[in-house]
């Protein structure tokens, strides 16, 4: 996993990534191998690598496509990620007959034994009929009304898509560390689904190794992205719990940060929650519960400042499909739920900009969807290819939003770069600063600044 993991959007799935990456982990820690595996062919980034191909041939069967080849896997691997999919489908489907006829292929061939009981227990993860788990929600009436306070002209790393515990993803964050932030914000999605050991080890492990691990003096924020509530935001809401001391602590999935002079304040919600269908994953298009917009709506109320929104999904896109196209194949490119939020919370003016992720690609666009500033940053740490056209718009927008020119980012020579975008908060109703970076070489290199005001 060099590069970074292959991710879908899909919880099934993604909880299968999940135990096949902890498989990988049991096996990669031993000295050898299970019986009858070949020398050096069982190691960490190969049993994921089969993993995801075994995921995208269950999708593109489910798809009605043809089963594609192994990729160059050993025939051993191969098989073995595809018996740990079908055992996982299996017991989500209590099919006693298919359990047992697995069970026995295991056991007379050479896969691990840590497949059937990791992917056992990982099953556990789901809800009924394998649909995605309950997720332990924290409402506005269990919540509060509190705001954090944070000292004026702060300096903060904004970052989305990052938590792929690979090592692009310890690149950007040594990089931000070189900026010195006061706070650190991640705007959602730790892969593969979200698990306490992947929030532990893809978060916060290399969260402190980077930037230390006290939290009073640099406190980093959550959102919640749609593989963090996969396996049902178990590992999420423990991490928000531990994350930050006493009077710094995230309390919910959404939160308020306010300067200390009155100037900004930084507004986050939770698209995560319902970014789901048990029917299609393409059809799911995210809203927010009414008492959290209710919140929302009060934070902006009661403040005379500058307000700036933050969430893992996107209010609108150019390049990526938000919700299904109708009859005539026309789509929409804003989300009409995360429209009708923008609506009541810019009444008056006040949304000074609004900074999401989700999608893999540094977009800064012109005003569009009553929106002066959308802002998508979810180029943190997932690869995406080269080859793959980033910034061409989906076909059949009714309207396409613009790009703000010269801010796209450098396609590298196998991948696109990651990066990540640094605000820092004028004081006393002066203009913030956003720099845009992508990794250029392991530096940080900048892509586009900007005042907002």
């Amino acid at each position: 996993m060099a590069e970074g993991p292959t991710t879908f959007r899909d919880h099934f799935l993604s909880i299968f990534q999940s135990a096949a990456a902890d498989v990988a982990s049991q096996i990669q820690s031993r000295k050898d191998g299970p019986p009858g595996a070949a020398p050096g062919l069982e190691t960490a980034d190969a049993i994921n690598a089969s993993a995801a191909q075994a995921a995208q041939r269950y999708l593109d069967r489910r798809n009605g496509g043809a089963d594609g080849p192994p990729g160059g896997l050993g025939a051993s691997l191969k098989s073995c990620a595809d018996l740990g999919l079908r055992f996982l489908e299996a017991k989500l489907k209590n099919d006693h007959a298919a359990l047992a006829a697995i069970e026995g292929e295991f056991r007379a061939g050479s896969c691990d034994p840590a497949w059937a009981t990791t992917i056992s227990e990982y099953a556990g993860y789901f809800g009924p009929d394998g649909q995605r788990g309950q997720i332990p929600y924290i409402a506005p009436s269990q919540a509060g009304e509190g705001v954090i306070e944070i000292r004026a002209g702060a300096k903060i790393a904004l970052v989305a898509d990052w938590g792929t515990g690979a090592d692009p993803a310890i690149k950007i964050l040594k990089q931000i560390a070189g900026l010195s932030p006061d706070i650190f914000i991640h705007l959602g999605d730790i892969y593969y689904s979200g698990t306490p050991k992947e929030c532990a080890a893809n978060f916060t492990q290399p969260l402190n190794a980077a930037l230390g691990d006290d939290r009073a003096a640099l406190p980093a924020y959550v959102l919640s992205g749609n593989h963090d509530m996969y396996c049902g935001g178990v590992g999420f809401y423990e991490t928000i719990a531990a994350l930050n001391p006493g009077p710094l602590k995230q309390s919910a999935s959404y939160f308020c940060l306010r300067s200390s002079d009155g100037s900004w304040q930084l507004l986050a919600m939770d698209t995560g929650l319902h970014d789901y269908s048990p029917f299609s994953v393409s059809s799911a298009v995210t809203w927010l519960e009414k008492s959290e917009i209710e919140w929302l709506r009060r934070r902006v109320d009661e403040f005379e400042g500058r307000t700036i929104l933050l969430s893992h999904h996107q209010l609108f896109s150019a390049f990526s499909p938000i919700g299904p196209a109708d009859q005539t194949g026309a789509r929409s490119a804003t989300n009409p739920n995360l429209a009708a939020v923008l609506e009541q919370l810019n009444g008056d003016g006040k949304v000074a900009a609004w900074f999401w992720g989700h999608e893999h690609n540094l977009c800064v666009y012109e005003k569009f969807a009553n929106l002066d500033r959308g802002r998508c940053i979810g180029h943190g740490a997932v690869p995406v290819f080269a080859d793959e056209k980033i910034y061409e718009p989906v076909e059949g927008l009714d309207l396409v939003p613009k790009l703000v020119k010269e801010t796209e980012l450098r396609p590298g020579d196998t991948v696109w770069p990651h990066g990540f975008a640094f605000l820092e908060l004028g004081t006393e109703g002066t203009p913030a600063r956003v720099d845009y970076y992508q990794d250029i070489g392991g530096k940080p290199s900048l892509v586009h600044r900007e005042e907002i005001s």
